[in-house]
């Protein structure tokens, strides 16, 4: 597990993602999730209707084209703001470091956590890159 992110790490890296400046190699797994907390936690946010185009900019402007083969994920996104929603809701007064500590430590750490609920088939094939299509293993916990 990466180490612990503060709630300022977690700010820094959301408005580098809203901006286009976070550097590529920053943009990873635990950096997914903790743009998602933050969005997420933002008062007036639509983070599932607006996080879509923050990332589609970030890879644009980090030179990642938005394909049916690389760039944004529609299903994988929405996916893991309902996990990230679902963690903050636990706790709504917790630090936002605190909720992300938990998404990492648990399934969600993991880059194949998505796999218990959709096969790799269905997960990677274009229509689930370009909008939400339902797990086909098991229904999301949340």
């Amino acid at each position: 597990m990466p180490p612990s992110l503060t709630d300022a790490d977690i700010e820094r890296i959301a408005r580098g993602v809203i901006d286009c400046t976070l550097p590529k190699p920053e943009w990873t797994h635990a950096a997914h999730f903790a743009a998602a907390v933050w969005l997420l936690s933002r008062p007036g946010m639509d983070a599932c209707r607006e996080m879509p185009g923050l990332i589609r900019a970030y890879n644009e402007a980090t030179g990642v084209a938005n394909t049916d083969t690389e760039g944004y994920h529609e299903t994988i996104t929405q996916a893991s703001l309902r996990a990230a929603a679902a963690q903050l809701a636990t706790r709504p007064d917790t630090p936002l470091s605190d909720h992300l500590d938990a998404l990492l430590a648990g399934p969600c750490g993991r880059s194949d956590w998505l796999f218990a609920y959709w096969t790799r088939a269905v997960l990677f094939a274009p229509t689930a890159r370009r909008g939400w299509v339902e797990p086909d293993v098991q229904p999301l916990p949340f």
